[in-house]
């Protein structure tokens, strides 16, 4: 099995800070936010690769980052992925990017967790590694708890066996307070798809697209994620991050 972290954004909504320095280079309680994420996915067993996909801009940095952590992790295996793109004019979007690795390290054969490498979590994620196994996908999600909030964000539903039954970005008449988040599951079966859902024509930005084409073809898995949540988008929400995330520090 593989992982591949989405690190190839420009978050224009947090400039000035990212203008020189990529989203999950930021520091969140004294580390960069893409080592709260690495370090909750080590603990999982037979991770092959971790590939970390960015852009033309800020590639160098993140192979800068990836040499020091190496050094300090032998866990993990890292390699850095330039998507070519330079600003949100040529982006690939975040299942075009998912798509280019898919091609050019011919993963297509293997299984494959996917997550975005702006979000935190303050445990390990070995439960949802665990549960994922032996399905076609698993989206991860989280409970919000509030019906104004979900509007934010994604609002799914799911059967009696946890399987997705709806999944609508940034609804405006919300039916639940549990939101899907950017970490899957895709088995070997499930992982060309991506491939087929692009050639077709499809929005390439925005994973959670995908998984509103795939649930209707294939069966998604649902794992509710416990602990803390955080998916950085704001000046704000990286504040809030900063202060939280002391308490987790190790």
């Amino acid at each position: 099995m593989n992982v591949l972290i989405l690190a190839a954004g420009y978050a224009t909504r947090l400039y000035p800070l990212t203008l020189t320095k990529a989203k999950p280079l930021l520091e969140v309680a004294g580390r960069p936010m893409i080592e709260w994420v690495l370090d909750n996915l080590a603990p999982v067993p037979g991770i092959e690769t971790v590939y970390v996909v960015t852009n033309n801009k800020f590639a160098r940095d993140f192979q800068n980052w990836a040499e020091q952590y190496q050094q300090r992790s032998e866990k993990i295996r890292l390699k850095i992925i330039n998507d070519g793109s330079n600003d949100d004019s040529d982006k690939l979007g975040a299942i075009g990017d998912v798509n280019l690795v898919l091609s050019r390290e011919d993963l297509a054969n293997k299984d494959l967790i996917i997550v975005a490498g702006d979000n935190l979590f303050s445990e390990p994620l070995t439960g949802f590694a665990a549960h994922a196994r032996g399905s076609e996908a698993t989206l991860a999600t989280y409970d919000v708890g509030n019906l104004e909030l979900i509007k934010k964000y994604s609002s799914i539903t799911t059967d009696a066996e946890g399987v997705l039954t709806s999944f609508e970005e940034k609804p405006t008449d919300p039916k639940s307070t549990l939101t899907g988040i950017a970490l899957y599951y895709f088995s070997r079966q499930v992982v060309p798809l991506v491939t087929t859902y692009i050639a077709a024509g499809n929005n390439p930005d925005q994973p959670g697209r995908f998984i509103q084409w795939l649930y209707q073809r294939k069966q998604v898995r649902t794992y509710q994620i416990k602990g803390t949540w955080f998916d950085i988008g704001s000046k704000e929400t990286l504040e809030e991050a900063n202060v939280l995330f002391q308490q987790f520090v190790r």
